[in-house]
């Protein structure tokens, strides 16, 4: 099942340690079965505020993402970006391709209280 690193980043002052650090990351997480899924485009906010930037890895599995953030050649360059641009980062799982929201729709509602 394919897993995500998202990461929403806020607008930072060019500096050269970010340019080393989009030069070197994709090269962190190939080996991992990784890929920018989104990265340096624009996006629409459609409900409440989002600044900043969106990028989005794609990743075979939770388990080759969280490989990925943990490998030396990650942490290596890790500091590159966050001296220069704030954010917040998570890795999560995809959901299957079976997978029904209506299944999950179900389960709330048999554990909301009786009226």
């Amino acid at each position: 099942m394919s897993a995500y690193a998202i990461a929403h980043l806020q607008e930072a002052a060019p500096h050269a340690e970010i340019a080393e650090y989009i030069e070197r990351i994709t090269a962190t997480f190939e080996p991992y079965g990784g890929r920018f899924l989104v990265h340096g485009a624009q996006h629409e906010v459609m409900e409440g505020a989002w600044p900043g930037h969106v990028v989005v890895i794609g990743f075979p599995s939770i388990t080759e993402a969280r490989a990925w953030w943990a490998s030396a050649a990650y942490q290596e360059i890790a500091p590159l970006r966050a001296r220069h641009i704030e954010g917040d980062i998570v890795l999560v799982p995809g959901v299957p391709e079976d997978y029904d929201a209506t299944r999950t729709a179900k389960a709330l509602r048999e554990a909301l209280p009786a009226r």
